[in-house]
């Protein structure tokens, strides 16, 4: 009779432990490790452990620069501003630290800050002034993007002739207690923002603002304040992103973040974010960050164009939607 009762009870503790947003995140990882033996199916050697180790390496830019946009896509809103914020800190760095590593540092305090800013005004905007997170991000995306192009002349600029200090660029390119450092940099993160998300008041205020604005404000949520904060935490991550692109790749280029927009919202999107708002996590965002530059991985190795791309990213995003819009629906 105990048999019976803890094998009735089993099923129902694993429903619990898998509610619908847990089952997303292991859905994406499950995908991920699909596409990858898909991928080793087509190319051998694809899923070698170099070949994942470089999956997992250009995932960590998408997903660092995805941070910020889960959080604002967790309140309904949206950030179009990353592609030129992360330029914007990449370029700014540079010049800044003029190939020093003795202004290296500088360098990346005027990157950040000026990610920050830049995410600052975004919800100040939106928040304070009503204006519509597309509008508002995109306004501030072509600002920056004129700015730029402006200053550089569209090429490069002063201080960018010069590479990326050398300190920036060794630790970017080499590893960190054995792991990569980028994806060192991307572990920190993840564990940062589960945490917050998950264990933390401003996290519960995130989910909270997520789901009505209103109620949050009558139960004594400052909704301005917590637009704002993850406006500027959007803004943070797609910074510290471009500064680690810079260091990666050994400069700071115009356009360098323009494929980091799609990405973005695609790898919050496919990890089972709501894009109106009020339920996902960040690990899903990981998971989806994962899924997508494996997917992408999988096509580039079959000779598919570049432009084959855009495409997925397109159709991926519009396929999710229509899923999860019609189960948010069902239920």
């Amino acid at each position: 009779m105990s048999t019976t009762s803890s094998s009735t009870r089993a099923p129902g503790a694993l429903r619990l432990a898998l509610n619908p947003d847990r089952r997303k995140v292991l859905y994406g990882f499950i995908a991920a490790i699909a596409l990858f033996v898909i991928g080793d199916i087509l190319k051998p050697g694809f899923a070698s452990s170099s070949g994942i180790q470089q999956i997992l390496e250009v995932s960590s830019f998408v997903g660092l620069v995805a941070a910020g946009q889960t959080f604002v896509i967790l309140i309904g809103g949206i950030d179009l501003s990353v592609p030129w914020v992360l330029n914007g800190a990449a370029i700014l760095m540079v010049a800044v630290a003029n190939g020093s590593d003795s202004r290296l540092a500088l360098g990346i305090a005027v990157g950040v800050a000026f990610g920050v800013a830049c995410g600052v005004v975004n919800g100040l905007g939106i928040s304070l002034l009503g204006v519509p997170p597309v509008v508002m991000t995109l306004g501030m995306n072509g600002i920056i993007q004129g700015l730029s192009l402006g200053v550089t002349h569209g090429l490069t600029c002063g201080g960018c002739t010069k590479p990326p200090p050398p300190g920036l660029v060794t630790a970017m390119t080499g590893k960190t207690l054995g792991i990569d450092t980028s994806l060192l940099m991307w572990l920190v993160v993840i564990v940062i923002v589960s945490f917050t998300l998950s264990f933390t008041t401003f996290g519960r205020r995130v989910y909270s603002v997520g789901n009505s604005e209103r109620v949050s404000h009558l139960a004594g949520v400052n909704v301005k304040a917590v637009t704002i904060a993850l406006y500027a935490l959007s803004g943070l991550f797609a910074a510290i992103a471009g500064i680690a692109l810079a260091g990666f790749g050994g400069g700071a280029t115009i356009g360098m973040g323009d494929p980091y927009l799609f990405q973005s919202i695609a790898a919050v999107v496919i990890g089972g974010t709501y894009i109106l708002g009020g339920r996902g996590s960040y690990l899903g965002t990981v998971a989806g960050a994962i899924v997508l530059t494996t997917l992408v991985s999988v096509l580039l190795a079959q000779n598919a164009p570049d432009y084959a791309r855009d495409i997925v990213y397109g159709v991926v995003i519009l396929v999710i939607l229509l899923i999860y819009g019609r189960q948010r629906g069902e239920t």
